[in-house]
């Protein structure tokens, strides 16, 4: 059997598709769990890190919120092995194939962190993405990845935002949203097209300023948006963004094109 038939027998399985839509939800909760911890921020109620990692440390902390976190991350290693599986499918088109497997790959970070925090092997990924820009930095070569990474989260939240626009979202769809879904999917993706922007220049201000404690990923975002005028009222914006963006993830549990 080709590559192609195991991963088209694979994409068709009941279980990933059913947990495709489960990671789907999945990421509906974890972008409540980051709204929640934004507001918090905001309105300087919370000093822990308002990321992923925030977020699943916030579940671990009793027994239920630690079996939601093993859900979670059953859900996110499905959807990321349904976006590979859709990776190996595609022919012709290299964008949908990258788009895929970057996706896959994501999914699978995210699920590995879910794992970490219910084994207690947790590692702050602020830290992490400081650490790693850290030994990097230092060569012409490793500066230039830097910026390239940078460059890359940039674009990837300029396209959520004309995704969210456009309403492009439509097209992952087997059919048509409600208005007012429509509306709020439009104000997720904007709100979080722009948090991947500001986390990429970040990426960009660490390499133009030699600082690698710049970048820091989401949290770092958050705390760089509090910092500007009207700093409380922008981030109080993303948060509610990453609702809407948590609202539209539900729904695409539901009518996902999987």
């Amino acid at each position: 059997m080709s590559v192609r038939d195991t991963a088209r027998k694979a994409g068709n399985s009941r279980v990933v598709e059913y947990g495709a839509r489960v990671g789907y939800g999945a990421s509906g909760v974890l972008h409540l769990l980051l709204a929640w911890l934004s507001l918090r921020l905001a309105w300087g109620s919370y000093g822990g890190e308002a990321d992923q990692s925030g977020a699943f440390q916030a579940l671990s902390t009793n027994p239920v919120g630690v079996a939601v976190l093993g859900v979670l991350g059953a859900g996110f290693v499905l959807l990321g092995l349904w976006n590979l599986t859709e990776a190996a499918l595609v022919r012709g088109d290299v964008g949908r194939v990258v788009k895929h497997v970057a996706k896959g790959l994501t999914y699978g970070v995210l699920a590995w962190g879910a794992i970490q925090v219910v084994m207690g092997t947790h590692s702050s990924s602020a830290k992490q993405s400081k650490d790693l820009t850290s030994s990097l930095m230092g060569s012409v070569a490793g500066d230039v990845l830097v910026v390239v990474v940078g460059l890359v989260v940039v674009v990837i939240g300029g396209y959520h935002i004309y995704k969210g626009i456009a309403s492009k979202y439509r097209e992952d769809l087997v059919e048509s949203l409600d208005r007012p879904i429509e509306v709020v999917a439009t104000f997720g993706y904007v709100a979080k097209g722009i948090a991947l922007m500001v986390i990429g220049a970040l990426f960009l201000a660490a390499v133009a300023t030699h600082d690698p404690s710049k970048a820091s990923g989401m949290d770092g975002a958050l705390r760089t948006l509090l910092k500007l005028p009207l700093g409380t009222f922008l981030l109080s914006l993303i948060a509610l963004g990453l609702v809407a963006y948590a609202i539209y993830s539900f729904a695409r549990a539901k009518y996902a094109r999987v």
